[in-house]
C-alpha cells in the first residue's frame, strides 16, 4: 500500500538530520534513543480506549492516577491533571473554573491567544496591563508587581490574575512579589507556565511558579520536556480553587476520547525528568555557557542575557531560551532563520522582526551548540548575504480600547471593510503577528491608525498575520 502523503513528507523531513532548536523537547525522539526507550514498532498497540486495565482520565483509579501522582510529587502540587488537548485546554479550563460570566480578570497584554479564547468562552471582561518594553530587540519584557498592584486597586472586583511566566523569550517577571500582592488582595493567581515545565530541574534556573506560590499552573510538557506535542499538565494548590468545578471544566474542554499515546508520553517525560533530569540539565547549562562564551566573541551579534535583569521589569531569565539578533549588522530575524534552515540544516523555534528564538532542552547535545555557533560565525562573515538595516517606527504597544466584551463581539453581526480604512471601527477578529501569537487587536476592540501602520510594516517584512479570515489582511471583519 502506498504511504500516506503526510507520512511520506514527514519521513523526508526527518531524514534531513536537522539540528532542532525548536519544540517539542524530545528533539525528534533523540532522547528516547539515548535512553533506549522503545515506543514500539507498532504504536497502534498503545492507541486504545478506556477498556478494563487502561483506567479513565476523567475518573482515574489505577495507572493514570499513579502517573499523575508521580507528576504531582515531582512538581510539589496538591493535584495534577494530564492534558491531552494541549496547554490551551488547561488555560481555558482554569479561567472558567475561577470566574463566572461577567467577572473581571487581570491579564498582561502579551498573553497567548488561548487566554483570550478562555476569556471569550467564560464571558468575562479582561483588564489588561502593559508589560515593560525591551526596545533594543523590540520585544515585550516582564510585567512589574507595581502594574499588578495598580490594576487590582483600580479593579478590586477582579476575581483573578493571570500571567505568563516565563514568556516566549524566557523573560521572567518577579513572580514571588506578584504572589504576595495577589494573596494580599485575596485574588487567585493563574500562571501560563507553558515554557517552564523544566524549571524544577536546576536551582540555576528561575524559580518555578508552583514553588513561588501560584494557585494554578499549566505546563506545555511537550515544549521543554520530552513529551509528544499536545501533551501538557495542569497543577493546582488546594485551598483557593474549587477542584470539582475545575474537573468539570477540564472534562468540558478536553476530548471525551483522550489519547493514550499522549498520556504515555507524559509518563515517559516524567520518568526521564525525575530520574535523569537534573543530570541532563546540568549538562545542558554547561553547553549553553560554552556557546555563550563563543558567541560573545562575534561582534555585532546580540543575545538576551543576564544583563537585562533588573531592567524592563525583569527578575530573571531562562537561559535555555536563546534569543539572538543580527540587527546591528543588518540581517533581520526572518532572513537569519531562513539561512540557518536552508544552508546549515538548523531549525530554530521562530523568527520575528529582529530576532530568532532557539529553544534548547535536555535532549540537545554539545554538538548542536557547536553547529549553531559555527553557523552564526559563518553568516556573520559572509559578505554575499544582503545586509539591510531595518528601522521600525516606534510602536507604543498601547492597549486598545475595549468597546464591547470579546464574547459579544464574536457573536455580533459583522461586515467586511478595507483594512487600511478601518481606523476607529470595532474589530470582529483577532489581528495577531505569528509567531508568537500575541494579539495586537482582539474582537471587541477599536482599531487604531497606529496598528494599521504597524501591520503594514510587518506584512512588508513577511511576518504572518493570523486570526483574520482574509489572510492577506486587505479586508477585515468589523462590527456593523
Amino acid at each position: 500500500m502506498k504511504r500516506s502523503t503526510m507520512m511520506n513528507e514527514l519521513s523526508k523531513l526527518s531524514k534531513r538530520n536537522m539540528v532542532s532548536f525548536h519544540v517539542p523537547g524530545h528533539k525528534s525522539g533523540k532522547i528516547f534513543e539515548k535512553y533506549k526507550i522503545d515506543i514500539g514498532s507498532n504504536i497502534g498497540e498503545f492507541d486504545i480506549t478506556e477498556i478494563p486495565g487502561a483506567d479513565n482520565l476523567y475518573a482515574p483509579k489505577s495507572i493514570i492516577k499513579e502517573s499523575q501522582n508521580r507528576a504531582k510529587d515531582f512538581y510539589g502540587s496538591d493535584y495534577t491533571f494530564f492534558l491531552v488537548n494541549g496547554t490551551t485546554c488547561g488555560i481555558i479550563s482554569m479561567i472558567m473554573a475561577t470566574t463566572k460570566p461577567g467577572d473581571k480578570i487581570i491579564v498582561p497584554r502579551d498573553c497567548h491567544k488561548s487566554v483570550i479564547s478562555g476569556i471569550i468562552l467564560a464571558g468575562i471582561l479582561p483588564v489588561y496591563i502593559k508589560p515593560e518594553i525591551y526596545s533594543k530587540l523590540f520585544l515585550m519584557g516582564a510585567v512589574t508587581p507595581e502594574a499588578i498592584e495598580r490594576a487590582i486597586q483600580e479593579h478590586p472586583d477582579a476575581k483573578a490574575v493571570i500571567i505568563t511566566y516565563p514568556n516566549y523569550y524566557g523573560i521572567c517577571s518577579d513572580i514571588e512579589k506578584i504572589v504576595k500582592i495577589v494573596r494580599r488582595h485575596n485574588k487567585i493567581l493563574l500562571v501560563d507556565e507553558a515554557h517552564g515545565a523544566h524549571l524544577k530541574l536546576s536551582e540555576k534556573l528561575p524559580i518555578s511558579a508552583l514553588d513561588a506560590g501560584a494557585d494554578i499552573v499549566v505546563h506545555s510538557t511537550h515544549k521543554t520536556l520530552p513529551a509528544f506535542t499536545q501533551g501538557s499538565m495542569l497543577h493546582v494548590k488546594k485551598g483557593r480553587v474549587d477542584i470539582d468545578k475545575l474537573k468539570f471544566m477540564l472534562s468540558l474542554n478536553q476530548s471525551s476520547s483522550p489519547s493514550y499515546l499522549l498520556m504515555i508520553s507524559l509518563d515517559m517525560a516524567m520518568s526521564i525528568a525525575a530520574e535523569e533530569g537534573r543530570f541532563l540539565m546540568e549538562k545542558l547549562i554547561e553547553n549553553i555557557n560554552g556557546f555563550k562564551n563563543e558567541f560573545t566573541e562575534i561582534e555585532g551579534l546580540n543575545m538576551i542575557s543576564e544583563e537585562i535583569i533588573g531592567r524592563y521589569g525583569v527578575k530573571n531569565i531562562d537561559i535555555t531560551k536563546l534569543t539572538i539578533s543580527m540587527k546591528e549588522i543588518g540581517i533581520e530575524g526572518s532572513k537569519l532563520e531562513e539561512i540557518l534552515r536552508k544552508k546549515y540544516n538548523i531549525q530554530v523555534e521562530m523568527a520575528d522582526i529582529y530576532n530568532i528564538l532557539a529553544i534548547s532542552s535536555i535532549a540537545n547535545e554539545k554538538n548542536d551548540f557547536k553547529r549553531l555557533c559555527k553557523a552564526l560565525k559563518s553568516i556573520h562573515d559572509d559578505r554575499k548575504i544582503n545586509h539591510k538595516r531595518i528601522d521600525i517606527p516606534e510602536f507604543s504597544f498601547r492597549i486598545p480600547k475595549i468597546e464591547i466584551l470579546p464574547r459579544e463581539a464574536v457573536y455580533k453581526e459583522k461586515e467586511n471593510i478595507s483594512f487600511i480604512e478601518s481606523s476607529g471601527r470595532i474589530s470582529g477578529e483577532y489581528i495577531m503577528p505569528y509567531p508568537p501569537g500575541i494579539p495586537l487587536i482582539c474582537p471587541g476592540e477599536v482599531i487604531s491608525r497606529e496598528v494599521i501602520e504597524y501591520v503594514k510594516i510587518l506584512k512588508s517584512l513577511g511576518i504572518s498575520i493570523v486570526g483574520v479570515s482574509d489572510s492577506s489582511l486587505d479586508t477585515i471583519k468589523v462590527i456593523k
